[in-house]
């Protein structure tokens, strides 16, 4: 035997446990010589097999690369050396992998019980190779889709823990186990249980929404929401002020829910939605044959209605002053009468109003009773505008995308930043209600894609964002339009009073005074 021979074939246990496969050495026409596995234990069964790649290395006279034939996914190298091919693979571990890979596939069903939710077996990109839900059915309707999370993780190799794309308040983990796959698991069937149960407490409530449905962090909706929370264990009347669409009737239904009250009614009239003749039926309710039209038997109001719970009166600066003082006289008397009877009424209800209009100021005009106004503003929440608190826009966003993610049986991810910045920088005349109908548009047009961008946006909304034009106004007038902006915020935010706006502000009182002055904003 050749010196040559004896090294080569000496080498083979080195390089197969380096390689983590097999190692061989073929003569020039490919036939195995010996093949040695990655323990050092020569694979006697491969003992004169011919081996193809091995006799087109030798043919070609230079090193050859494909896939092995004895396990899926393995490589292998064959190098011409002489009258020999020495031949080396990674077929041991690529097998030792599948093994595992196809291990935890068998085991989803397990994982996903436990966890509570969907469990995934992902490649090295994030692909989704199988995946089963908590009652052990497998999920074919993501396969094949790269999870944005899961190819991290693979990039990465570390795990990754996020919130869920569908469920809010459920969370997933995407777990790297080596280069070639990962798993993941989220609890999502877990939370929606608990949410399923909450929805069928909240059938045999009047009012649906919870505190935990309020979502933003910023210190305006968190004060707003303190005050909230006091005003839930009072039985005061409580005045919501807000512009439209800042979520009025959610604090509203919030404060009922928390209340001692929240297994009575909830019951919510829009001032400006009822025709002014039908008003007084309406809030006072009738008998029957009071008036030309009056329904056989009779008909109860929202006063009556409400009895025991909460009446929740949206728009009050709508109501006509006739009906005010009558309005005022059923919560000084704590009692009613239905239109055309006698019988009186005894009342428990706790009310709650809502306006987008400045009652102090209608009050000063003549257009809302000064009585009535005490009477309904003995708690008072001010719900900020949402370009005040455009910290809190990327939480309604995602928050939406995950409820939507639902309605629309997409996988939308997210948002990307330049959507992100055009929707944060937006003034947001409709507030959140608006926002919302944003993100509903965009899920109408995304089709198949997975990240909202900004040629998924509303056209209003494209055509109001921009950057102003410094050219045009100066840098001195940007600034002052900018300072005068963060004044009339923080004078709102301190329900116009100058020594707690100068304070809030950090700066005194008299230096407040002079810009307010300088600024033109109005006392």
């Amino acid at each position: 035997m050749s010196k040559m021979l004896n090294t080569l074939l000496g080498s083979l246990p080195i390089i197969a446990k380096v390689t983590s496969g097999y190692a061989a050495l073929t003569d020039r026409n490919g036939e195995r010589i010996k093949t040695t596995d990655s323990a050092g234990n020569e694979v006697i069964e491969l003992k004169g097999v011919y081996y193809d790649l091995a006799k087109e290395a030798a043919e070609k006279q230079e090193t050859v690369y494909g896939m092995s034939q004895l396990e899926y996914g393995a490589e292998t190298w064959c190098i011409p050396i002489e009258d020999y091919v020495l031949c080396c693979s990674n077929v041991e571990r690529v097998g030792y992998s599948n093994s595992l890979k196809n291990s935890l596939i068998e085991a989803l069903p397990f994982i996903a019980r436990v966890a509570g939710g969907e469990a995934v077996v992902f490649d090295s990109e994030g692909k989704r190779l199988a995946s089963v839900n908590s009652d052990g059915e497998v999920n074919t309707k993501f396969l094949g889709t790269i999870s944005k999370d899961a190819n991290e993780a693979m990039k990465k190799q570390r795990p990754i823990i996020g919130e869920s794309n569908y469920i809010s308040g459920a969370n997933a983990v995407r777990i790297p186990i080596g280069k070639d796959f990962g798993f993941g698991f989220n609890n999502e069937d877990y939370v929606s249980k608990n949410q399923n149960l909450m929805d069928e407490m909240k059938k045999y409530q009047a009012a649906k929404y919870n505190f935990s449905d309020i979502i933003g962090k910023s210190n305006e909706i968190n004060r707003a929401k303190e005050v909230s929370k006091i005003a839930a264990q009072s039985n005061s009347s409580v005045l919501i002020l807000g512009e439209t669409g800042t979520g009025k009737e959610v604090f509203a239904q919030s404060i009922h829910n928390a209340s001692i009250r929240c297994n009575k009614p909830f019951v919510a009239i829009n001032c400006a939605a009822i025709p002014q003749n039908l008003m007084e039926s309406s809030f006072f309710g009738y008998e029957s044959g009071a008036f030309t039209g009056a329904k056989k038997g009779g008909s109860s109001g929202v006063f009556e209605q409400a009895n025991g719970g909460t009446l929740f009166l949206d728009e009050i600066s709508e109501m006509h002053l006739e009906l005010q003082s009558k309005i005022l006289r059923v919560l000084q008397e704590r009692e009613v009468r239905r239109i055309g009877s006698e019988r009186v009424i005894k009342l428990d209800i706790r009310v709650i109003s809502a306006s987008n209009k400045d009652l102090d100021e209608l009050v000063k005009e003549g257009k809302f009773r000064r009585d009535l106004f005490y009477r309904l503003n003995v708690l008072d929440i001010h719900l900020p505008s949402l370009r005040y608190i455009k910290e809190d826009i990327p939480l309604l966003v995602n928050h939406a995308i995950r409820n939507m993610n639902i309605t629309f049986g997409k996988f939308v991810e997210g948002i990307d930043e330049e959507s992100q910045n055009i929707l944060v920088n937006y003034s947001w005349p409709g507030n959140i209600r608006e926002l919302m109908n944003c993100i509903e548009k965009a899920f109408n047009i995304l089709g198949n894609e997975r990240i909202i961008k900004k040629e998924h946006l509303p056209r209003n909304i494209m055509e109001n964002y921009s950057i102003t034009d410094v050219n045009s106004e100066g840098l001195d007038e940007m600034i002052k339009k900018y300072e005068r902006e963060i004044i009339l915020r923080a004078l709102e935010i301190n329900d116009g009073i100058k020594s707690k706006t100068a304070e809030y502000l950090k700066i005194s009182t008299t230096t407040l005074w002079r810009k307010m002055n300088q600024l033109d904003i109005k006392e």
